[in-house]
């Protein structure tokens, strides 16, 4: 009954122009085979250390490219269909919002590659999130503070957009920390690895994380025909996880003299219990779905929950053997679960059901229309998704091989690439689907109406 509500709920009047999301879910692949190709020109060096420049580039290829973008995307759809939030204006949030954030992430790579000689491109690429963000962040904002809908799926989602505002504060910390090092660190004080911690927890579980709560709430019973997340976990899992969050970056900022050793690790667990928490609760629930057919959304699902859990044992694992944990690619093996195992999945899955679904639906609400749109099964066949999820997987098992003997590294970039090009590729066959359809149809109309003149 809960799923069937939550569907009849569904403002489908509400979604904006198909160009919207989707301008977004085609930039986003383009940054991962970036990615994979960095990969393959740097080799064992884009994984020896967080700290490397060709590290930094690569994680920020996922972050803010593949991520920033599809998740931008996802919310400018799923907030005016799945709450009922009146994003205003969202041609034009698009229009200027994602050129800024795909030329602002592309300058924040090439700040990276070439921090010695570029330092002032780190502050343009600064200027240039905070332009776009600001004014995604603004209108989603406002549209989630005024939808009348209830519930843990919009209050998560505030959440997550909160998130989102605590990770581009602290990356614009840093970007004015890199671009004008010496005055920045005698102005606060602060140090370069805190800061980056603290922007990367808030950007991994303060903005993205949340966002996935978020829309796993309506979208996993929805898509996975599963029974609905139980209440107090889908209440208290984000709050739990955001309470620790801000306890722990208030740790970072403490004079360390007053700080016991180890504390703020020690915060970490909890954090990273909560997420296993949900990645457990998610499992059982897709245990308890209505159907058992194991489609390709449903095991991107899984493998990222799996990821999810991963990373908790890892953590256990590095607080057991210290000499692990000071090792230089222990934090590159938490990333490549995190980004690749996590998120890319969890991605790649959500949009197999949502670009057929904004497809059909936008075909459905033309005028006149003599002949039905292509089932959403048409839109991409089950054969293309599931080639895409085994290159999906494959890159990631050689990146984790990749972490462990770095020799493996352009191996691993080249299957990252493959993964990333075939999802693209997905993508545009479903959209070369909507414009043949439509272009039919316009041509049809056009031809019944000369042959009535």
């Amino acid at each position: 009954m809960r799923g069937r509500a939550m569907r009849a709920n569904l403002s489908f009047e509400q979604a904006p122009p198909i160009s919207v999301p989707f301008r977004f879910f085609l930039l986003a692949p383009l940054f991962g085979i970036a990615a994979g190709v960095l990969l393959v020109l740097q080799g064992s060096e884009a994984l020896a250390s967080r700290w490397n420049p060709s590290t930094l580039a690569l994680t920020h290829l996922f972050s803010v490219g593949f991520m920033l973008q599809a998740m931008c995307g996802a919310l400018l759809q799923f907030v005016p269909v799945a709450t009922g939030g009146n994003v205003r204006r969202p041609r034009l949030v698009a229009n200027v919002a994602h050129p800024l954030l795909g030329l602002a992430a592309m300058v924040l790579i090439t700040a990276f590659l070439a921090a010695q000689s570029q330092s002032w491109l780190f502050p343009l690429a600064g200027l240039l999130f905070a332009l776009g963000l600001s004014l995604f962040i603004g209108n989603v904002g406002m549209a989630l503070l005024q939808t009348p809908a209830t519930g843990m799926t919009v209050q998560t989602l505030r959440l997550s957009l909160f998130g989102l505002v605590m990770t581009l504060l602290f990356g614009l910390l840093l970007v004015g920390m890199l671009g004008w090092q010496g005055r920045f660190i005698a102005l606060t004080g602060w140090s370069l690895p805190r800061l980056v911690n603290t922007h990367a927890a808030w950007g991994l579980g303060g903005w993205a994380l949340l966002l996935v709560m978020a829309v796993s709430y309506m979208v996993v019973p929805m898509f996975l025909l599963t029974p609905a997340y139980p209440a107090r976990a889908s209440r208290w899992l984000p709050l739990g996880l955001l309470a620790v969050l801000l306890v722990w970056s208030a740790v970072q900022f403490i004079d360390a003299s007053l700080v016991p050793g180890g504390l703020a690790e020690a915060i970490v667990l909890p954090g990273l219990a909560l997420a296993a928490g949900y990645a457990l609760v998610t499992l059982w629930l897709q245990e308890k779905r209505r159907r058992r057919i194991v489609d390709p959304t449903f095991l991107f699902w899984r493998s990222a929950m799996l990821a999810l859990l991963a990373i908790l044992l890892s953590w256990l694992v590095l607080l057991a053997v210290p000499d692990l944990a000071q090792h230089p690619r222990s934090m590159v093996w938490l990333g490549v679960l995190a980004f690749h195992g996590v998120f890319v999945s969890v991605i790649s899955g959500m949009l197999y059901k949502i670009v057929p679904f904004m497809i059909w639906l936008h075909l459905q609400k033309l005028d006149d229309l003599k002949t039905l749109p292509p089932n959403m099964k048409q839109m991409i066949p089950e054969r293309r998704m599931r080639g895409q999820l085994a290159a999906h997987l494959l890159a990631l098992a050689l990146l984790l091989l990749a972490v462990l003997w770095p020799r493996f590294a352009p191996v691993a970039g080249g299957a990252l690439a493959l993964s990333f090009a075939w999802l693209e590729w997905n993508l545009l066959q479903a959209l070369r689907i909507y414009v043949d359809f439509r272009r039919e149809h316009v041509a049809r109309a056009a031809g019944a109406i000369h042959s009535s003149n």
